[in-house]
């Protein structure tokens, strides 16, 4: 999926609204993938996460559906980030099975955060740490995790200087009754590698189950 991973970038796909012939595009797709999009749409997520359907990359898989991500804290976004849900009816070799999720996050960093030298492999185990946490089963996972730092001179030399951290990952979820995986915990769980990039502590009883994904438009098949 390493193809496919590269490709996910800020313009794959692009976040356009949709042409109209999109918007009836999931009514001829496969019934695992409308299972699994319909899972996406009704999760109930922690509200300082908002989340909504974005245009899905066209050529990595026959049927694809993207979200994307914003961590608000206040007027402050802490952090942001973009899911997008491939299915091959056939299958794939790299991906062992028919569906893959593939993500982007990214975060601004605290100096001393960015200065850690084990800032990637803790960034990594957040994602994997997500996904068991909730019970999830899953394979073929791989990724990069990217750490920069830009500083400012000349007419920009009054800005601070700033540190990212991006994580860039795919897995393939674990397929169940019907064929169609559990996307909507596999949503929840890359909310709280979202959440946790972000700095909020782990959501409480009371934060989860609260906002409903906005439906805005159908999934997307080539």
């Amino acid at each position: 999926m390493a193809a496919a991973q590269g490709r996910l970038s800020d313009d794959a796909g692009g976040t356009d609204d949709p042409k109209e012939e999109d918007l009836h595009s999931g009514e001829t797709a496969p019934l695992p993938f409308r299972a699994a999009v319909d899972a996406l749409r009704s999760a109930r997520l922690r509200p300082q996460i908002e989340v909504e359907p974005t245009r899905a990359p066209q050529r990595l898989a026959p049927h694809s559906y993207a979200l994307e991500a914003t961590v608000v804290d206040g007027d402050q976004d802490l952090a942001d980030g973009r899911l997008v849900l491939l299915h091959d009816p056939a299958g794939h070799d790299a991906w062992r099975g028919t569906f893959r999720l593939v993500t982007l996050v990214r975060a601004e960093l605290e100096p001393e955060m960015a200065a850690d030298p084990l800032l990637p492999e803790v960034c990594w185990t957040w994602l994997t740490g997500a996904l068991q946490a909730r019970g999830l089963t899953y394979g073929e996972a791989s990724g990069t995790v990217t750490r920069a730092s830009s500083h400012y001179f000349g007419g920009l030399s009054a800005r601070p200087s700033a540190s990212q951290i991006e994580i860039r990952a795919s897995w393939t979820p674990r397929e169940g009754l019907g064929g169609a995986p559990d996307t909507a915990a596999h949503l929840a769980s890359w909310c709280d590698l979202l959440a946790q990039v972000a700095g909020l502590p782990p959501a409480g009883p009371g934060d989860a189950s609260v906002v409903t994904l906005p439906q805005r438009r159908g999934p997307q098949s080539r």
